[in-house]
């Protein structure tokens, strides 16, 4: 369904992506470190199989444009693109500084931390628009079966967050400290995903 070129070049973006400092990804190793390593990695896995919602949701809207319009389709991959240059200049504006902080005052189960990650990223209205931004780009609609081919995107970039936010609920506490004496590091980070979304954003505005 994809291209090696569509799957190696979306997925190291992905990669990039999900390892920028976040919410998403503080909150996994602030649990991680108050709460335990398997809280830790079932909190990650939660909040990574939630982007599966958003994948249906991706595939089903921008199938129906393309059905109502390629024209359509056209603006709403320039829409995300100028949407991820934006994202993109406030990632490289960041001052870095992100810390990893232990989570209070939670004491659920495994099975309850995973549910809360879970439905925490399935209603977040911001990475609703960030995937019908980010994975259109990376769609070829002459290659037929765009539907699945945004499920095959939405799928790989489950799967990667689930195994780097499963890593980084194993090694949260090494990992949250390793970020906490390294400010600078989460800065560059930014700067790199912030390159990759203006990359990104241009490619499809000037190449419309």
């Amino acid at each position: 369904m994809l291209t090696p070129e569509q799957f190696f070049g979306f997925l190291a973006a992905a990669v990039l992506i999900t390892v920028s400092p976040g919410p998403d990804n503080l909150m996994v190793l602030g649990v991680g470190m108050s709460r335990g390593r398997a809280r830790g990695m079932a909190f990650g896995l939660g909040c990574a199989l939630g982007c599966l919602s958003h994948t249906l949701l991706a595939a089903l809207g921008v199938s129906a444009i393309i059905a109502a319009s390629p024209f359509a389709f056209t603006l709403l991959k320039v829409a995300g693109g100028a949407y991820l240059i934006w994202l993109g200049l406030q990632a490289l504006r960041s001052g870095g500084g992100a810390k990893a902080t232990a989570v209070n005052g939670i004491d659920d189960s495994v099975p309850r931390l995973f549910a809360k990650g879970v439905f925490a990223n399935a209603i977040n209205p911001k990475v609703v628009l960030f995937f019908l931004s980010f994975l259109p780009q990376f769609v070829i609609a002459g290659n037929g079966n765009v539907n699945w081919q945004i499920a095959a995107l939405g799928v790989t970039f489950t799967v990667q967050a689930a195994v780097l936010f499963g890593l980084l609920g194993f090694f949260s506490g090494t990992v949250g400290q390793w970020i906490n004496s390294r400010p600078r590091a989460g800065q560059w980070l930014d700067r790199i995903a912030g390159t990759i979304f203006v990359g990104l954003g241009l490619r499809l505005i000037v190449a419309r």
